[in-house]
């Protein structure tokens, strides 16, 4: 157990896996719980949350969870309530729910578009309204967003429109960096790279157009990354946690790629 956050109370949205292993919002929470911050775990999936929960509380460490449709407003406004009269203040918000969705605006129709948007942004836009007032009150916060390498372009797949919701994210976050520097509050966003996680094995098959040998998909993927190898939950986290703990206390308004090298083939 280490102390880069500790006594911190730590919201994280999408705490949970969407299958057996370790997903982003999983990572994170473990590791944040590991460096002393109580988690507040936010999760649609009640079992997901539950399973994180378990294993941070099984290492001695401190995480609470709440079943929540974070784009939402009054299951968000209620969540944020609920935690600041439980501890009277939020020192980080991780922002992590999102879905991929493949296709452009030709492929796709405008309930995909619409969805994602949803669940992507609208999600940030909530927690952050609910958030911000909180951290002001106390002059200080750390927001980090989770978006992703596709706000720069394409990535060998056609996320014309789950790029276009994830550079919006980036956009919303530098316009809240500056606009609540001089309050002691810091926003920034992780973009991930091609990662190994249990939501890539559930659409890799989709993505890729190929039916069940998982093990060959992996293959694919790695083989695009310019260090030979996808990344995983746990390159997120750590990026995250710097992010969010004091050690970026003059960090803000950064969009940091973690992805191996695999967005230099954009410039």
């Amino acid at each position: 157990m280490g102390d880069r956050l500790k006594d911190k109370i730590a919201i994280v949205t999408g705490c949970g896996s969407i299958g057996p292993g370790w997903s982003n919002g999983k990572a994170i929470s473990v590791l944040f719980a590991r460096e002393g911050a109580h988690v507040l775990g936010i999760d649609r999936d009640a079992d997901a949350a539950e399973q994180t929960r378990a294993i941070i509380e099984g290492e001695g460490g401190l995480c609470s969870t709440r079943v929540a449709d974070v784009s939402d407003a009054a299951q968000v406004e209620a969540f944020v309530g609920d935690a600041v009269a439980a501890h009277g203040r939020i020192d980080i918000l991780v922002n992590n729910v999102g879905i991929a969705r493949v296709g452009g605006p030709v492929e796709l129709d405008e309930a995909v578009w619409d969805e994602v948007l949803r669940v992507n942004l609208k999600s940030v836009m909530l927690t952050c309204r609910s958030v911000l007032p909180v951290m002001e009150r106390a002059g200080r916060g750390s927001i980090v967003n989770n978006a992703s390498i596709a706000a720069w372009g394409w990535c060998g797949v056609n996320y014309g429109l789950y790029g276009a919701s994830k550079g919006a994210m980036v956009s919303l976050t530098r316009s809240l960096a500056v606009q609540y520097a001089s309050k002691g509050i810091r926003a920034n966003c992780v973009c991930p790279g091609l990662m190994n996680t249990p939501l890539v094995h559930k659409a890799l098959t989709t993505v890729y157009g190929e039916d069940g040998d998982i093990e060959t998909l992996i293959r694919t993927r790695d083989a695009q990354c310019p260090m030979g190898h996808m990344g995983d939950a746990w390159d997120t986290a750590y990026a995250t946690l710097f992010l969010a703990s004091d050690e970026a206390r003059y960090v803000t308004g950064v969009a940091l790629n973690v992805d191996g090298g695999f967005s230099l083939r954009f410039a």
